[in-house]
């Protein structure tokens, strides 16, 4: 009997090991006490009767601070304390197409606590990883159509028109591309917060890299990816990049190839915009490969070389690696050799 035991036991450590094996990023967070809870703006915003908007504005200012500010920009509107900022706004929420908009996500959201659930989860990682940093509040909107994910100091806010689904019949109207279209469903809800968070913390612009040039960009989104997928480690490869399965397979099975390429076509200092945006921009496949690769094929790659750099300097912190702007010598740490 004691040697059953004793070897559930060591099986059970095993299997542990094993699974810590196959998912590094995985970590425990359950120390960390966070509950995100959204607001919902559009639920407030649209059944406020059009009389009533313009004496609204205060409260609304009031209860929604610098997001409000914030969703003004997005849909025109300006400034809010613009004496025409209810005008414009009265204008917006009257307007027929953002009104059947809204039965829409009323209907499709009338329940978002998954969200909430799933983004709780990611930013107690983001806890964990970046003790000093705020957490951000949270709302959802409608913004016309003009953005997906809003971020500002400490605000977070979801375009909810912008994840009806990739069959919704508003995106062929907005002449929005399928392969863009397809992106736009509640499962990239998270991942595009995460994503839209990661670069506010870490603009590019902001970050002073010695300059800008293909490999510059790369590795910059490749850090990006990298916060992403240690924010959600269960999360699949293919929703952190977007990628379908088979153009994940495509970089997988083509890693090597890719940077061969880039570095005998001596594309990795290349300054121009086209050849940058080429390679690491939305798009429906990266031209310099095959028709089978991804758009932003390049940042799969610069993805891989954070991964090989932060394995091979274990002693790396995470937020450490995001605020090192030296390119040259991260590229030389990380050793990248894919065979």
């Amino acid at each position: 009997m004691r040697r059953i035991i004793r070897v559930s036991v060591l099986l059970l450590l095993f299997l542990h090991l094993i699974s810590c094996k196959r998912n590094p990023y995985r970590i425990d967070v359950s120390s960390v006490d966070l509950n995100i809870e959204i607001l919902r703006f559009e639920e407030e915003l649209f059944p406020i009767s059009p009389d009533e908007i313009t004496d609204r504005v205060p409260c609304l200012k009031e209860k929604y601070g610098s997001f409000l500010q914030l969703f003004s920009y997005v849909i025109n509107a300006g400034d809010i304390n613009d004496p025409l900022f209810a005008e414009y706004l009265v204008e917006f929420c009257t307007d027929r197409q953002n009104n059947e908009v809204y039965d829409s996500v009323t209907e499709k959201f009338s329940d978002i606590s998954n969200i909430e659930e799933e983004l709780g989860n990611a930013f107690r990682h983001y806890v964990w990883y970046f003790p000093g940093k705020a957490v951000p509040s949270v709302f959802t909107c409608i913004t016309g159509f003009n953005s997906s994910i809003i971020t500002g100091d400490s605000v977070l806010a979801i375009g909810l028109d912008r994840y009806l689904g990739a069959d919704c019949e508003y995106y062929p109207l907005l002449q929005i591309y399928k392969y863009v279209a397809a992106k736009m469903t509640p499962e990239y809800i998270v991942p595009d917060c995460m994503y839209g968070w990661g670069v506010s913390e870490w603009d590019f612009d902001e970050m002073n890299y010695a300059g800008e040039n293909v490999i510059t960009r790369m590795i910059h989104e490749g850090k990006i990816r990298y916060f992403m997928r240690c924010m959600m480690p269960e999360l699949p490869d293919e929703m952190i990049f977007g990628f379908t399965a088979d153009q994940m397979k495509f970089c997988r099975n083509n890693e090597a190839l890719m940077w061969q390429y880039l570095m005998t076509h001596d594309l990795l200092f290349r300054t121009d915009y086209l050849t940058i945006r080429k390679l690491t921009g939305e798009a429906p496949f990266t031209s310099y490969f095959t028709n089978e690769s991804p758009g932003r094929a390049a940042v799969w790659t610069g993805f891989r070389i954070i991964e090989s750099y932060m394995q091979k300097n274990p002693g790396r912190a995470l937020e450490e690696m995001m605020n090192d702007v030296d390119v040259q010598t991260l590229l030389e740490k990380a050793r990248y050799n894919p065979q």
